[in-house]
């Protein structure tokens, strides 16, 4: 269900139930309905946006040349340690080999990448994920997106205000409700390694990959999205609040399915390239 709607249906009752049973009623996180954009200053959310306008661009740089490249704008208080803190806090990393510094995460399960030298051949044979930072006019979001690799063919998405694994896990039950992949691949984040998320995989019999760290290439489908979402649609936006971007996207995956031309796909949609061979194999959608 989408926030606009969640918060549509706690807007419109009648006032007798609670607010946290209302909540809960929808499926909706409380910190979430209560939510007010905040925690950093216009001067850190100019330089978040201008960060990830660089890093969508040129996503190999990391802090220090985004740093040296904000400088050169006029921005002469973006110090490295500055830029560095922002790309955590927006999830971004400078996407190249790295060496293994440290250790992994013992609780998260271990994933090979299974992709390589595969000849992707058909809708529903592999499906991909990844979660991207959405500016909105006060504050920040969290977009995550389901995709078929084979059709682009956008499957489920979902917006928050907290990059946790709630949402990610939201969006993939979405999915999973019309049909399952023969393999899954995301990158190594904790969401995607968590074991709420993986054991849904598990339990519909699906095969988990994983990219290997700073390996954005491993997963270049869904890093194209991104680049269409921002250059088509949020940076050509000015969203006031989490519902308005909540109903910009909604708009806008609509049209990148059903309307939107893939050179790559000989022209077709996202949706006819997905449906064409989908309803001939498994007489889904």
């Amino acid at each position: 269900m989408r926030v606009e709607q969640r918060r549509q249906l706690i807007d419109t009752s009648d006032g007798r139930i609670a607010v946290r049973r209302q909540c809960e009623l929808v499926g909706l996180a409380r910190s979430s309905y209560y939510y007010e954009p905040a925690g950093e200053t216009e001067y850190n959310k100019m330089l978040m946006d201008m960060v990830d306008e660089i890093y969508t661009e040129h996503p190999f740089l990391g802090s220090r040349k985004i740093s040296e490249a904000l400088k050169a704008m006029g921005c002469e208080s973006a110090n490295r340690k500055r830029i560095r803190r922002l790309m955590r806090a927006l999830g971004l990393e400078a996407v190249y080999p790295k060496p293994r510094l440290s250790a992994p995460d013992r609780e998260a399960g271990k994933y090979p990448y299974l992709l390589a030298g595969v000849k992707i051949e058909r809708p529903d044979h592999v499906w991909c994920t990844d979660i991207t930072y959405v500016r909105m006019r006060r504050g920040f979001s969290y977009l995550v997106a389901i995709m078929d690799w084979y059709s682009r063919y956008v499957l489920s998405w979902r917006l928050n205000v907290f990059i946790d694994t709630a949402f990610c896990v939201e969006a993939l039950d979405a999915a999973l409700a019309d049909g399952r992949p023969a393999i899954f691949n995301s990158d190594q984040g904790s969401q995607f390694t968590s074991e709420s998320f993986t054991a849904r995989l598990k339990d519909s019999g699906v095969a988990i990959s994983m990219d290997g760290r700073g390996r954005y290439l491993d997963n270049i489908f869904v890093e194209r999205l991104w680049r269409s979402v921002k250059y088509e649609e949020v940076y050509l936006k000015d969203y006031a609040d989490v519902w308005e971007a909540d109903r910009e996207l909604s708009s806008y995956f609509r049209w990148y399915n059903e309307g939107r031309p893939h050179q790559a796909l000989n022209y077709a949609t996202p949706a006819q390239a997905y449906r064409r061979s989908a309803l001939a194999q498994t007489g889904r959608r």
